[in-house]
């Protein structure tokens, strides 16, 4: 398979996650209390469906480093190993969830029952996420448009300063707290607008990159730092 069409499917499964993920997200704010089984289980199938997908997307981004930018390799495989553990805490959360859910008797609201899923929807989640888009923004520097990596290095500070949120109670009501919809809903779509928007641009910049030359090939014996990659 030749790298332009691995760009192309990188690039369409981040933003097919992206979106599956941004129908989910406003379906946590449909019902004051405890929402009913089915509005649980359907935003928790679309997250693990997107979740799927990242994972084509995280894998085919450190080809598309190793391929493109050999220098840079490091930086993508640690973006790629960082992403696909934040997306471990996505499906660990989302399978307390969805077994809590199953076992209760009655309606109950996850996000507020399920105490496993505080620090790993807030803390963890901000920690692995900032730590991904510091080595994404690192790799894809030679790969992406410059504005790519500026909001990549702006969303890894927002991360961040969310990891203290740990402090600062369970209310999800609450914009700081451990499990505050600043923490999680409002950062959490944040990245998944910058999910979308970067794998437009991979899906899109793909028609160009058979006119770029990559920096080596491998030959025989080693590399060739004269070789042009033009992958179809």
């Amino acid at each position: 398979m030749g790298i332009n069409r691995i760009q192309r499917i990188t690039g369409a499964a981040a933003f097919i996650g992206a979106s599956c993920t941004l129908i989910e997200l406003p379906l946590y704010f449909v019902y004051p209390g405890a929402p009913p089984d089915a509005n649980v289980l359907t935003r928790c199938l679309l997250g693990l469906v997107a979740a799927t997908l990242f994972v084509v997307f995280m894998s085919g981004f450190a080809y598309l480093v190793r391929r493109r930018d050999p220098e840079r390799e490091w930086f993508g495989s640690l973006a790629a190993a960082a992403g696909t553990a934040w997306l471990t805490v996505v499906f660990v959360s989302t399978g307390l969830e969805v077994g809590a859910v199953i076992a209760a008797p009655e309606p109950i609201d996850p996000t507020i029952t399920v105490t496993g899923t505080y620090i790993l929807y807030g803390t963890v989640a901000r920690l692995l996420e900032g730590l991904f888009l510091v080595a994404f923004a690192t790799a894809a520097a030679r790969l992406l448009p410059r504005w790519c990596i500026v909001i990549s290095w702006a969303l890894a500070a927002v991360n961040f300063a969310f990891v203290p949120s740990l402090f600062f109670g369970n209310v999800p009501a609450e914009f700081y707290a451990a499990n505050g919809w600043g923490t999680t809903a409002t950062v959490g779509g944040l990245t998944l607008l910058w999910l979308f928007a970067i794998g437009s641009a991979l899906f899109l910049s793909s028609r160009d990159a058979a006119d770029r030359p990559a920096v080596s090939v491998r030959v025989v014996g080693g590399l060739h730092p004269a070789g042009i990659d033009r992958g179809e």
